[in-house]
């Protein structure tokens, strides 16, 4: 009997020994796993990552993982300016936040059912298409359509007074009834005299005289022909002597461009470019839909007839 409770016991050591691994190895782990976590949310515990080819974790919001790799996505998906501004309102950390937020929100939208409603897969479904639809002309039209230089130069030609000349300049001008006022004006400003006050006091000319002969920007149709020549052959700077031009005598001022306005310059032809670019877009949109058009079946039925909107000439009408 004793040899029957020694063998039983020995069995028992064995089975007990044999099974100590299994449960005694979570126990080992759990310190492990909750430093692990600790770390996770910024606690200071480190070092106890194990060796693992899965992504690290950022954030684990009732359970559901945020991880390095989603984060890293979401952050190069943002627009340039959207990134400024998190960079701006406290970086990376700022944007965690946010993902943080928007992920309760969505858990919170799953308790109440909102994932399943009807009315949001319809939407849905619409969206998807939308997105198939952009593509298809971002594939057939948008990336399939360049404007060369010359076209670009051509359109800009037809919108040229809305441009500044090459030159860049702005020009003033007072205008005399003859020669001999017209010198005297022009040995006052070698006099160091004040342009502008003289184009107010002197000048004949009404459109300008007001703003001191101020011309603005040189632009075409700005200055008649005869005048516009004289304002091209001066440097910034320079002031000419009297030029005959009809029956008046003309002295001009010209000055170089800030660079707002040589910006704002450079906006407009950008603008006109894209709108060159915008023009074609749409005519190949047009020819794209032409040509599916011309291969494709299309029948019209009879309850189509109430429609206000005319029907093609080579469709015919058929019963329902």
């Amino acid at each position: 009997m004793n040899r029957a409770l020694s063998a039983n016991s020995t069995t028992s050591a064995k089975a007990d020994w044999r099974a100590e691994p299994a449960l005694r190895r979570p126990l080992v782990r759990r310190p492990f796993v909750l430093g692990c976590l600790l770390s996770l949310i910024g606690l200071g515990v480190v070092g106890c990552q194990p060796a693992s080819s899965d992504p690290p974790i950022v954030a684990i919001v009732n359970g559901r993982m945020i991880t390095q790799e989603e984060f890293d996505y979401r952050w190069k998906e943002l627009a340039e300016a959207t990134r400024a501004r998190y960079e701006r309102a406290g970086g990376k950390r700022q944007f965690l936040e946010e993902l943080i937020t928007h992920e309760l929100f969505m858990q919170e939208a799953k308790k109440l059912g909102l994932d399943q409603s009807q009315s949001i897969r319809d939407r849905t479904h619409q969206y998807r298409e939308k997105l198939i639809l952009d593509e298809l002309v971002r594939q057939r039209v948008k990336t399939s359509v360049e404007v060369s230089k010359p076209e670009v130069d051509a359109y800009l030609a037809k919108h040229a007074h809305e441009l500044l000349l090459p030159a860049k300049v702005r020009a003033a001008i007072i205008v005399s009834p003859n020669i001999f006022a017209s010198k005297d004006i022009r040995r006052m400003l070698a006099d160091g005299v004040d342009f502008g006050k003289l184009a107010v006091r002197f000048s004949v000319d009404q459109a300008t005289r007001a703003k001191g002969g101020d011309l603005g920007p040189l632009r075409k149709g700005t200055a008649r022909p005869e005048l516009e020549s004289v304002i091209l052959s001066l440097r910034p700077g320079m002031i000419s002597d009297p030029v005959k031009i009809d029956d008046l005598y003309y002295i001009v001022k010209v000055e170089g461009l800030d660079q707002e306005t040589i910006q704002a310059d450079l906006a407009i032809r950008e603008r006109l470019r894209q709108e060159l670019l915008n023009e074609k877009r749409r005519q190949r949109l047009d020819d794209l839909v032409a040509e599916l058009k011309k291969t494709a079946t299309i029948r019209y039925s009879t309850a189509a007839h109430h429609l206000t909107e005319p029907q093609h000439e080579s469709t015919a009408a058929v019963s329902p």
